[in-house]
């Protein structure tokens, strides 16, 4: 069926209003708008490791989720959702239930990249019919602001702090998609939040109702984090996209197809720009660090282009 914007939005929602997230962040918006694509009738479970969004939208005994919830540590909600998902297929093939239940989970990129990569590669590598969504905003926000490996080159965090010997994290940022699509699953996709959402709603359809195990990476930018004012999120979506810094695409089934791409490719100072953490690179004296950013973001462009055009 066509992407209907107004229907979409019109679904009840499964994220009730009242929890405590940040105005401006791009988690909660992410979450809405992945459980939009669920299907009227069909019920879920949802996993969330330790973060933002489950310190804000969970407290004991009272949750935002309107479908069954699970609260897990940093390290273990691929592993918790993955015990989940096959107990409910041997209870179904006894005959014990019969609703139709679909799995998600969903982790920052605290407890995705990092703490939680073991357990997320063992619950990929088995091929659960599951699916795993990193809301990535670039750092561990819920507890001030660190460095993750998901926090992208030069970016200034309580951990990668700029100052007089530093210009911020020195390392490029890991590329979790890749790793996830090296696992050979049915389903990989990255997105954000852009326009009428028609990305992030169509490719967590598909994430969702594609058999096996899938993964769902979207940006999520952080209002604290990442120093923007909170209604500029959308532009900074947009900016992130068109400057190829955070490219949509998907993997299906092992084959790589670009979902957009830019008329007019954008410098990457567009972007960075619009935040306060990449503040100092627009110093004169570090005009040297940009043209590096730049040749970074276009190699991993490059690379993208020529892995779709292989198929």
């Amino acid at each position: 069926m066509a992407y209907n914007f107004k229907e979409v939005m019109n679904k009840p929602e499964r994220l009730a209003p009242g929890h405590r997230m940040c105005a401006g962040c791009g988690g909660t918006i992410a979450v809405r708008n992945v459980l939009h694509a669920l299907h009227e009738g069909d019920k879920a479970v949802i996993g969330n490791a330790t973060g933002c969004l489950e310190v804000s939208t969970f407290m004991y005994p009272y949750t935002a989720y309107e479908d069954s919830y699970i609260h897990n540590a940093f390290e273990n909600a691929g592993a918790t959702l993955s015990g989940v998902e096959t107990a409910y297929h041997v209870l179904k093939k006894k005959g014990k239930l019969d609703e139709t239940y679909k799995f998600i989970t969903f982790g920052g990129d605290g407890g995705t990249y990092d703490i939680g990569l073991q357990s997320l590669s063992g619950a990929m590598e088995r091929g659960h019919d599951m699916v795993y969504v990193c809301y990535d905003n670039g750092a561990y926000m819920n507890t001030g602001i660190q460095r993750s490996s998901a926090t992208p080159m030069y970016a200034d965090t309580t951990t990668t702090p700029v100052g007089s010997q530093s210009n911020g994290k020195m390392q490029n940022r890991k590329d979790l998609a890749q790793v996830m699509a090296a696992h050979d699953i049915p389903y990989v996709g990255q997105t954000t939040l852009l326009g009428n959402m028609r990305d992030i709603y169509e490719k967590s359809e598909k994430a969702i109702y594609t058999p096996g195990a899938a993964f769902l990476n979207v940006m999520a930018p952080c209002p604290r984090g990442w120093r923007y004012p909170t209604e500029q999120i959308m532009d900074i979506c947009k900016l992130a996209v068109e400057t190829c810094y955070w490219p949509l695409f998907e993997v299906i089934e092992g084959k790589w197809i670009l979902s957009y791409s830019p008329k007019k490719k954008l410098p990457i100072e567009d972007f960075l720009r619009t935040q306060g953490r990449f503040k100092h690179l627009f110093k004169p004296e570090n005009e040297h660090l940009l043209v590096q950013y730049q040749e970074e973001v276009d190699r991993r462009w490059e690379d993208l282009l020529f892995r779709c055009s292989k198929n």
